[in-house]
């Protein structure tokens, strides 16, 4: 009898690529939908999302948890890989070897044995958490089931010390970063961000930034569903106000509007030229161009009113919503470095 071939012996190895000046490439699924936890604590509570024809559920063992948006970085790496070679014309594979040093300095990250232990923290994570989902299924109602990563394990090295890793990525993964419409390219300053809401945010952002003159927006419930956060809706909007009050997403500004009731987040690049291909959107998204005409839009900024009450308020008129003198709060560099 023919012996069966584990999934190992049926691919080829893909040796990381050496550097770690690779530019940063993310997955658009991974970057509009809640797939990751936005917390540094333990998450086992489901992260559910349905919206149209997407349904997604992400679940993690008490052991572990859910991956998180840090444990994210690894995936990150990994589609720069691919897409490096693929353009390089070179073979590649789901499964991979590199060195932790190599990992953990693409990702911005220390080399000292705290971070060692912390990306094999964040490679059982994405082991564990398993993800079924209906978004690029051929049909709406069926689910694609899958872990992040099917297998890792530590190659020895020297005197019983570790001097690679092995990993193979999910199926549904590597085809995504393979496809090349689906691969967007990242500030590498995202790695600088050290907040959970505000990293998720800059992908949410930068998937949808596009080549709108005057960007997009996004209302702020909306929002909150496709975050998955399991912080209450206020809590949520007083992190979202924080990080416009902050403008410290690399390329691009953040401002409140309202409409009557209802409160938007707003950006749009602070260098257009950088702009990449105009991407679509879902319900509850828009593009600025094509509300910022309607009566009753306000742009609000924080700190201190015309009256001299401090709060928020309205501080310029709606004919030209990227006129510096307008909500410009200066784009303040995020030096903190905390991947806990």
């Amino acid at each position: 009898m023919a012996k069966v071939l584990s999934e190992r012996e049926q691919l080829t190895l893909f040796r990381a690529l050496p550097g770690a000046d690779l530019a940063p490439r993310d997955a658009q699924d991974l970057m509009a939908y809640p797939f990751f936890s936005l917390a540094k604590s333990r998450r086992t509570a489901p992260i559910h999302f349905e919206a149209g024809h997407v349904r997604l559920t992400v679940e993690g063992v008490p052991e572990h948890g859910i991956a998180t948006i840090w444990d994210a970085d690894v995936l990150i790496w990994a589609a720069s890989q691919i897409v490096q070679a693929r353009d390089q014309g070179l073979r590649t594979s789901r499964l991979m070897v590199a060195t932790p040093h190599e990992i953990l300095t693409f990702a911005k990250r220390g080399t000292g044995f705290k971070d060692y232990q912390m990306l094999k923290a964040a490679l059982d994570r994405l082991q564990s958490t398993t993800v079924a989902t209906s978004i690029r299924q051929a049909e709406g109602r069926r689910l694609h089931r899958f872990s992040w990563i099917n297998e890792w394990k530590e190659l020895p090295g020297a005197r019983g010390r570790a001097y690679g890793i092995e990993l193979i990525l999910a199926d549904w993964f590597y085809a995504g970063v393979m496809e090349d419409a689906l691969v967007l390219t990242l500030d590498p300053a995202y790695f600088r961000l050290t907040g959970g809401i505000e990293r998720w945010l800059y992908r949410i952002v930068r998937k949808h930034g596009g080549r709108q003159p005057r960007g997009w927006r996004f209302d702020l419930r909306h929002l909150h569903l496709k975050s998955g956060s399991l912080q209450r809706y206020a809590d949520f909007a007083i992190q979202l106000r924080r990080l416009v009050r902050r403008q410290s997403l690399p390329g691009y500004r953040l401002a409140i509007e309202r409409v009557g009731a209802v409160e938007w987040v707003a950006f749009w690049r602070s260098q257009p030229g950088r702009a990449e291909a105009e991407l679509s959107t879902d319900s509850g998204e828009k593009p600025v161009d094509s509300v910022w005409s309607a009566s009753g839009i306000a742009r609000i900024e924080f700190g201190e009113s015309p009256a001299g009450r401090p709060g928020n308020h309205t501080c310029g008129s709606a004919a030209d919503p990227h006129d510096d003198s307008i909500c410009a709060a200066p784009n303040v560099s995020n030096s903190r470095h905390n991947h806990g």
